[in-house]
């Protein structure tokens, strides 16, 4: 779980990237413009930044300046825009931030670029502990997404019971020694596929059980990357 700050003027972005990092388990706070944005970044310290170039007091990247010019940069900025030209992410990215997402912003590559930020911030602050530097920023196709769970007697496929599907609560174990988010991937992975296979794939029965909503649910399930139609093939058996 991290600290997320979103600085946006449009109040549609804020609450969409509210409710999707907030699924993840963060802790997200909104910003509307960059006043607001100044008061609560000196009230606290976020985990990372997502920070919209185009707003209608101060943009984006002269907000980054100022933090940057006031040692407040001090936590990786994601930056991010529907109009903004090369030059503005070339810019920003000098200036310090990390990253750069174009609006409208998929899914998967708003969680896979989070999710990058909060490891490198990591990273850096292990390093400045350390008396290290900070390292650069990996490549997600190279990082290793499989998670690797621990089951008892039998092997594991993506969270799943090798032998058997869906996997019991008494087969099923994660790594305490995986990552945060791997584990909590692992663990949401099992627990869909157990109840889609109770319900027999119904999507109603599994959003009450479960007291998600159908799109919530929808979205996690194509997330985790759950194969819906075996709840249904297992009810058809």
């Amino acid at each position: 779980m991290a600290n997320i700050l979103v600085v946006d003027d449009e109040m549609g972005i804020r609450e969409l990237l509210s409710e999707i990092l907030g699924d993840e388990g963060h802790v997200v706070t909104t910003a509307e413009d960059a006043n607001a944005a100044r008061e609560l970044r000196l009230a606290s310290a976020p985990d990372l930044v997502l920070l919209d170039i185009w707003m209608p007091d101060t943009d984006g990247v002269t907000l980054l300046k100022e933090w940057q010019r006031d040692g407040l940069l001090t936590m990786p900025v994601i930056m991010m825009s529907g109009h903004a030209t090369i030059d503005t992410a070339v810019e920003a990215t000098r200036i310090g931030a990390m990253n750069f997402l174009e609006k409208p912003i998929s899914l998967q590559k708003l969680l896979r670029t989070v999710q990058q930020g909060l490891s490198c911030g990591q990273e850096h602050a292990r390093g400045t502990l350390l008396g290290g530097t900070q390292r650069t920023l990996v490549n997600s196709d190279k990082l290793s997404l499989a998670p690797q769970l621990q089951q008892i007697g039998h092997g594991h496929i993506n969270g799943m019971h090798a032998g058997s599907y869906p996997p019991t609560e008494s087969e099923f174990r994660v790594s305490f020694e995986l990552p945060l988010r791997e584990a909590r991937d692992a663990f949401e992975r099992a627990y869909f596929e157990h109840h889609l296979a109770r319900e027999g794939g119904s999507m109603t029965r599994v959003a009450e059980r479960t007291g998600l909503e159908r799109t919530h649910l929808y979205r996690k399930l194509k997330q985790l990357g759950v194969d819906t139609s075996k709840g249904q093939a297992k009810k058809a058996g």
